[in-house]
C-alpha cells in the first residue's frame, strides 16, 4: 500500500500579517528606548557661563579646547605632573573650569578635563593617552573625577600606569587597596549623592595612606559650577570659598608650584 503524503497547511496570510506587525511594534518600540536614553544622556548639566569666564580670564592659566577634552595648562612654573579629570554624569566639562584653575596655578599641574562618550564616563573606554597626547611635557599623571568620573577614574587606575587618584565628591568602587597610589578624597559635608557615609564605607577600598579632606558646608554640586542638582544636599559655603578649598587641599597634596 502506498502511503500518500499529507501536505502542510500554507502559513494564512493573517498569520504573516500579524507576525510582521509584531516585528514592527518591537523595533519601534526599542527605537523609541534608543532616541529616548540619547535624548536624555545629551541633556546635560550646563556649566555656569560666568564661572567658566572666569578661568577663561585666568592670566595664570592657558586653556585649549580639543574634540575630546579641555586642556588646562599652567603658563609659569609648569611642574611634570598632570591629571586627567573626568567630569560626573551629564554634567557639563566645562563647569570644572573654574574649580580646577586655582590648583593649576599654585601646583604647577596641568589637567585635562575629558569630554565622555554619551556625557555619561562608563561608556567612555578611550585609552589614557586618548587625553595625555595633548600635555606632552606632563610625564607623571594622575587620574580623577567628580562622582560617577571618579569611580570610573578608580576603574582606570588599575588598567593605566598612573601615579594615584584625586576624588571629587567620589570614591571606588573597586578595591586599590594594595596598589601603592597616592589617593586624595575630597568630598562635601553637605552632599547628598555622594554622602559622608558613602566616603567612608568606601574608604577601605583605597590605599591606607589615602589623605581625606571634607569641606564642611560643600554639596555634591559644589565641585563644579552647573547649578542645582536632584537628590543633593543644600550648600552652605560661598562657591568661592569651596573654590579655594578643594585649591588648599590639592596644594597639601602635590606641593606649591616650584617645589
Amino acid at each position: 500500500m502506498t502511503e500518500t503524503a499529507v501536505p502542510r497547511p500554507a502559513r494564512s496570510s493573517k498569520g504573516r500579517r500579524r507576525a510582521v506587525v509584531v516585528v514592527v511594534a518591537v523595533l519601534a518600540v526599542l527605537a523609541l528606548i534608543v532616541v529616548g536614553f540619547l535624548v536624555w544622556a545629551k541633556t546635560v548639566y550646563q556649566g555656569e557661563r560666568p564661572a567658566a569666564l572666569d578661568a577663561w580670564r585666568n592670566t595664570g592659566v592657558g586653556i585649549e579646547s580639543f574634540d575630546d577634552s579641555i586642556v588646562m595648562t599652567p603658563l609659569d612654573g609648569a611642574s611634570d605632573r598632570g591629571l586627567v579629570f573626568i567630569p560626573g554624569a551629564k554634567v557639563d566639562p566645562y563647569a570644572y573650569m573654574a574649580k580646577l584653575a586655582g590648583a593649576v596655578v599654585e601646583t604647577g599641574t596641568t589637567v585635562v578635563i575629558t569630554k565622555p562618550t554619551l556625557n555619561l564616563a562608563f561608556f567612555d573606554q578611550r585609552p589614557l593617552d586618548t587625553f595625555t597626547r595633548h600635555a606632552p611635557d606632563a610625564t607623571e599623571w594622575y587620574v580623577g573625577g567628580h562622582s560617577l568620573g571618579g569611580v570610573r577614574a578608580c576603574m582606570m587606575a588599575t588598567e593605566e600606569d598612573v601615579a594615584g587618584l584625586v576624588f571629587f565628591g567620589s570614591y571606588c568602587a573597586n578595591d586599590v587597596s594594595d596598589s601603592g597610589l597616592e589617593a586624595l578624597s575630597i568630598s562635601g559635608g553637605h552632599d547628598g549623592l555622594s554622602t559622608p557615609a558613602k566616603i567612608e564605607d568606601a574608604a577601605h577600598l583605597l590605599p591606607e595612606d589615602a589623605v581625606f579632606v571634607e569641606i564642611p558646608g560643600a554639596n555634591h554640586a559644589s565641585f563644579g559650577n552647573y547649578g542645582v542638582q536632584p537628590g543633593d544636599g543644600v550648600a552652605t559655603m560661598p562657591d568661592d570659598e569651596v573654590r579655594d578649598e578643594i585649591t588648599s587641599a590639592l596644594v597639601d597634596f602635590w606641593g606649591s608650584s616650584g617645589e
